[in-house]
């Protein structure tokens, strides 16, 4: 049985489809409901207030900023090369380490990789056309040459590389594949952070009082977003179940694997940001409730919990395993691996 979900104008329409191509359906409102931090305000009554807005947004700016200042460091002599010629450099990134940082003083992967290079053709930020979150691991591509750069960019663009990610989830999944279909927006609760996108929620930012003062992607309308899934085995993990599965981001938006999986009721395992008292509003910013009345199979608070005390030692389970694409030089075809550790 394959198991859909999209969301419908208003609400989030669910369907499973199985081997005699039967559908049941199942809708979940598009309401504002009391969450972990609070509850929206009253649409009807009140206005969101940019200043308190922008006060979130700082203060879980700077904490984000503590974290980049707390990533490892990568020497040259450190780097996992997976693939490199005179055009790119593929290397499989450590979990911890910061992808890209804009700060002298913050240690990140594409310094070391530019550092590493010897008579370099194209600047320092050039060299960036893809990224992996901190506490994601795995595969990372970056150019050497500006042929390269348009090359890249252009296969980005036009979705002509896939990716693949192996991570393990709380619980059991109920189905063996999947699409997880949910549009995602900035969270104005919780900025700058993500969260599934509803018709009353986007009612409810377009009521700021000054929309000239917040950033702009706070008040971008919702992206569509795209997730495919394929169990690749039932564990546990010191008795507790999780699921090792297979994904790949199809649209690939920022957090978009963490918060669909969290909103599908089954977040990432060591997952600091939207899992078990994550920084994010829970659940991908679903209510507790519609999860429950929808996914009776979803991973239970309780064995969230005992996840989280049972490997709060551990990096995020999350890594890029597959990177394809035609060479954006030479057209030849590449197949780049890697294996998760965890």
């Amino acid at each position: 049985m394959k198991y859909y979900f999209t969301f419908v104008a208003s609400s989030w329409l669910f369907f499973f489809i199985g081997s005699d191509n039967a559908c049941v359906s199942a809708f979940l409102p598009a309401t504002t409901t009391q969450t972990r931090r609070g509850h929206l305000p009253s649409v009807l009554h009140n206005s969101l207030n940019a200043v308190e807005i922008n006060h979130q947004l700082q203060k879980n700016l700077e904490k984000m900023k503590e974290r980049d200042r707390a990533a490892k460091v990568v020497t040259k002599e450190e780097l996992k090369v997976a693939y490199e010629d005179e055009h790119i450099i593929v290397v499989d990134k450590p979990s911890g380490v910061l992808c890209v940082s804009n700060d002298d003083d913050i240690p990140s992967l594409h310094k070391t990789v530019y550092d590493a290079q010897e008579n370099a053709k194209i600047k320092m930020s050039q060299m960036v056309v893809h990224r992996l979150g901190m506490d994601t691991s795995g595969l990372i591509v970056f150019c050497k040459s500006m042929k390269a750069v348009k090359g890249m960019n252009a296969l980005f663009r036009n979705r002509q590389v896939s990716k693949q990610y192996e991570a393990l989830v709380c619980g059991h999944l109920a189905e063996d594949e999947g699409l997880i279909s949910m549009p995602l927006m900035r969270d104005f609760e919780m900025p700058p952070y993500m969260r599934v996108s509803t018709d009353a929620l986007q009612l409810a930012i377009s009521t700021v009082d000054d929309p000239d003062a917040l950033p702009k992607n706070i008040l971008d309308p919702p992206k569509p977003c795209l997730t495919k899934y394929a169990v690749v085995a039932r564990e546990e993990i010191e008795g507790l179940d999780v699921t090792r599965v297979s994904l790949s981001s199809v649209t690939g938006r920022t957090h978009q694997l963490n918060v669909h999986l969290a909103a599908f009721g089954h977040p990432i395992v060591a997952d600091s940001v939207y899992g078990w008292k994550g920084e994010a509003l829970p659940n991908g910013g679903v209510e507790e409730d519609d999860l429950i009345k929808n996914f009776p199979n979803r991973a239970s608070p309780e064995l969230q919990q005992q996840l989280s005390d049972a490997t709060k030692d551990w990096n995020m389970c999350v890594h890029a395993t597959l990177l394809e694409f035609k060479h954006p030089v030479t057209k030849t075809a590449l197949s780049l691996r890697s294996p998760a550790a965890f």
